[in-house]
């Protein structure tokens, strides 16, 4: 007699955000039997991607680049290619290969979305990367003196307490297929990442925010381990928490994973000459709020401080695998 065994699905998790932090984490999650979708930033407008947004009229491809690399089963000579930027070339220096193969992919294809479709399939991505809107917007900040800020390589340069950002077009339409996929998530992962620049971006796209808090999946936010000049001096925990319910309106997360490893003294030092300094965790302040912590020794130096993506993927694993049990 056959025995019939039950398939198990893999549990759907979106994550969302942008920027450096965003990549490490997911070259951990990739390892993880997750079906994984990254929706990811439109609002960058510096260097080879404000270039290319501004010269070629497509959505910036940097943040799309690193996520689509994070989450490639490529030889690592091939990887190191794609993030090769050119350092001279009249037109040519500043770009990164990735950005520029992303561009072709969508004037070949005709659409920035189907062009990072095509893409990912070149590069074996494990997952599916999604743009936040079919289009670039632009990020504005209102500073705390009332005045304002246009684009997102500018709001960190202020150098004054930001009171809000929002988009223009304040009605930018968000992918349908990134609402779908939030949608149909068991788990949505929102951070690490620039807390104004590469996370709001998404969580202000007005049916998306919908999308999210409207969703039962569970849902988890990633805290940055050092603050980020102009953007969340002397933040704690708590504070960006704050930042993004003043924003959203809605208390969004079920957990919030921390950082409690010690960090080294002269790697203090060496960020404190940038301005930068650790995200103290207020735990009594983030528990009065709602919210389960997660904290854990999360960090590893290297020339600068990144997540242990292992260590994180591994506590993400268990949070999602624990919430499908419960759901059963």
């Amino acid at each position: 007699m056959q025995t019939i065994q039950k398939v198990v699905r893999r549990p759907k998790i979106v994550v969302i955000g942008g920027g450096t932090g965003l990549s490490v984490m997911l070259r951990g999650l990739k390892e993880k039997p997750l079906d994984i979708t990254a929706i990811v930033t439109v609002a960058d407008d510096g260097g080879s991607s404000g270039i290319l947004r501004s010269e070629l009229q497509i959505p910036p491809p940097g943040d799309i680049r690193n996520v689509l690399m994070a989450l490639a089963d490529v030889e690592p000579l091939l990887a190191d290619m794609l993030k090769y930027r050119f350092k001279s070339g009249n037109g040519l220096a500043g770009h990164s290969l990735g950005n520029l193969m992303l561009a072709a992919m969508t004037d070949i294809s005709g659409d920035f979305v189907t062009g990072i479709r095509q893409l990912s399939r070149v590069l074996a991505v494990r997952g599916r990367v999604l743009p936040a809107a079919n289009r670039a917007i632009v990020l504005k900040a209102e500073l705390e003196d009332g005045s304002i800020v246009v684009g997102e390589s500018q709001i960190p340069k202020a150098g004054k307490a930001i009171k809000r950002v929002f988009l223009e077009p304040a009605d930018v339409e968000p992918l349908a297929e990134a609402v779908e996929a939030i949608e149909q998530a068991d788990a949505i992962l929102i951070g690490p990442g620039s807390l104004y620049t590469s996370i709001m971006p998404n969580l202000i796209v007005p049916k998306l925010a919908q999308a999210i808090v409207e969703s039962e999946a569970v849902k988890l936010f990633v805290c940055n381990v050092m603050t980020q000049p102009g953007e969340t001096d002397n933040y704690t925990v708590s504070n960006h928490l704050d930042a993004i319910h003043t924003h959203i309106g809605h208390h969004l997360f079920d957990y919030v994973i921390v950082n409690d490893g010690e960090i080294p003294p002269q790697v203090e030092s060496k960020y404190a000459e940038l301005g930068a300094k650790a995200v103290q965790l207020d735990i009594d302040e983030v528990t009065r709020r709602g919210y389960k912590v997660i904290a854990d020794r999360l960090v590893l130096f290297r020339t600068f401080l990144r997540h242990d993506a292992e260590r994180l993927s591994h506590h993400i694993y268990k949070l999602v695998e624990n919430w499908m049990l419960r759901k059963r």
